[in-house]
């Protein structure tokens, strides 16, 4: 499975979990409604902005990790 792929599942999910139509998502991201069928039909067209303010919509956080993430947070910090 791709990464885009676990993306549009995991927002459909959750807009279907939180009982939100397509346009009501929208609404709440501040986005058009055609953003979210792209996203749910993992389309790769969608900007990395959009796609955070319908992560945030949808309470969804990202994290980060990789093997050199603690080398990473201690030079940073």
């Amino acid at each position: 499975m791709t990464a885009n792929n676990e993306l549009s599942e995991l927002i459909l999910y959750h807009r279907k979990q939180a009982k939100l139509t397509r346009i009501e998502l929208a609404e709440l991201a501040g986005v058009g409604k055609t953003v979210i069928y792209d996203l749910e039909k993992g389309k790769n067209t969608v900007k990395w902005v959009t796609i955070l303010h319908v992560l945030n919509a949808l309470n969804i956080s990202i994290v980060f990790n990789s093997p050199l993430m603690e080398s990473y947070e201690k030079s940073a910090g």
